[in-house]
């Protein structure tokens, strides 16, 4: 092995990796043993060593205090009854619109996204608490699964989000900056999935029936339901204020977020030991199985970076003498179609690495590329068969949605993340205006 070409050996590496996913092993101990395997072939066990240099290194980041506190946050916010009170305020502001509960489900997946940091937290909760209510009410189910897998996946893009996160360690990038960049593309997607849900109901009302006249509301009960906004809508305001105004850094930023999610429960009433221990399990859980695969990712993606992969990209895109653009969309691809097989952390240890050098080299701003990634990543949570969001959902729905009628109901939302994917390669300015502006 050790007398082969590098993209032959490259190729072995990626191989072996999904072999060993493929048999149920998981992500983490894929990535460590084909890169141990890898090296321990090629340069004896000598090779390692760069397995402990791996794991210091990746360890040795301040930033990641950031991952447990925000994971932390949003756990809390999800167990304290906030998702039931904001989809109150929705049905009561907006259930007499035609498809009004879908537009109003993807405000509260904006907003859990700016308070949870995950895709998981908004998919589950109002799988549980949304799902059920809009079908009572007429909503076709196609649409209403759609609305809220397509919603949920706005963790990635809208800050804080957790991937941002890891990809700012990864790719030495700022994460103030990349919060900034994700503001605006996060917003306009939100904005494409409502006039999209407002226009096919517009054209048929059977799919999101207004309620009817006997379960609407005053102007003033519509007001009163506003109250519901002020507590989340300070935390985000907040964090996120400290985080892209510089006042603070990521990390002593989650520390805010997670002490005001402590505070907010608390004048719910809800902080008591089942919360806390709930919480402290899983936030040890998610951060443990992050960090694994951080160190085996970082281990694996040394190996091949030190094989010169990325000098075999850089001569074939001379040799073939492709456009900048051209580029892009065949990188584009590549997260399209891993997206559908791997997890977004794997794609991103596996790609970045081997992307990023050239993407500079080739001109582009890495910040707007960091966009088109975790846009990517959406996709990739809403893409069959391995979508992520797509289990979530099937694990919340009732028996009568099939996962085909999940897959289906994907497809519509696969297409508007691809428009404003488009959009933001046509339109860099959508991503770099607001980082350009404040930093």
């Amino acid at each position: 092995m050790a007398n082969l070409e590098p993209l032959t050996i490259t190729a072995i590496m990626f191989f072996s990796m999904l072999v060993l996913m493929s048999m149920g092993a998981p992500l983490a101990w894929a990535l460590m043993i084909s890169g141990m395997g890898s090296a321990y072939v090629m340069f004896g066990p000598g090779g390692l060593d760069l397995l402990l240099a791996s794991a210091f290194g990746a360890m040795d980041n301040f930033l990641l205090v950031s991952l447990p506190l925000f994971i932390f946050m949003g756990l809390v916010l999800e167990r304290s009854g906030i998702t039931d009170n904001l989809f109150e305020m929705i049905h009561k502001l907006m259930g007499g619109l035609p498809g009004g509960l879908g537009v109003g489900t993807v405000l509260i997946c904006a907003l859990i996204a700016a308070m949870a940091g995950v895709s998981g937290a908004a998919t589950v909760s109002l799988g549980i608490i949304a799902l059920p209510a809009m079908l009572k009410r007429g909503y076709h189910k196609r649409l209403v699964t759609g609305t809220i897998m397509a919603g949920g996946a706005l963790g990635f893009l809208i800050p804080p989000s957790v991937l941002m996160i890891v990809y700012a360690f990864l790719a030495r990038e700022s994460v103030g900056k990349l919060f900034a960049a994700g503001l605006m593309p996060g917003m306009m997607l939100a904005v494409i999935y409502m006039i999209y849900i407002l226009v096919r109901c517009r054209i048929d009302p059977s799919l999101g029936p207004p309620a009817p006249v006997e379960e609407r509301f005053t102007l003033k009960e519509k007001l009163a339901s506003l109250r519901h906004l002020i507590a989340p809508g300070l935390l985000v305001f907040t964090v996120l204020g400290c985080i892209i105004g510089g006042i603070t850094s990521p990390s002593e930023a989650s520390a805010v977020g997670a002490g005001g999610a402590l505070l907010i429960a608390g004048l719910r009433g809800n902080v008591n030991w089942p919360l806390l221990r709930y919480v402290m399990l899983n936030t040890t859980k998610i951060t443990g199985m992050l960090l694994w695969i951080t160190i085996a990712a970082v281990f694996f993606s040394k190996i091949y970076m030190g094989l010169g992969a990325g000098m075999i990209l850089s001569e074939m895109i001379e040799d073939y003498n492709l456009s900048p653009y051209t580029v892009i969309i065949f990188m584009l691809m590549s997260f399209f179609i891993l997206g559908m097989f791997l997890d977004d952390f794997a794609i991103l240890f596996i790609t970045i690495p081997l992307y990023v050098p050239i993407v500079n080299e080739l001109g582009f701003d890495t910040t707007w590329f960091a966009v088109l990634f975790i846009l990517s990543m959406q996709s990739a949570y809403l893409t069959p068969p391995f979508g992520y969001n797509l289990f979530y959902m099937r694990s919340v729905a009732p028996k009568e949605i099939t996962i085909n009628d999940i897959y289906r109901s994907a497809l519509p939302f696969v297409a508007l993340q691809i428009l404003g994917l488009a959009l933001i390669v046509a339109f860099p300015a959508i991503a770099l205006w607001l980082p350009e502006t404040l930093f």
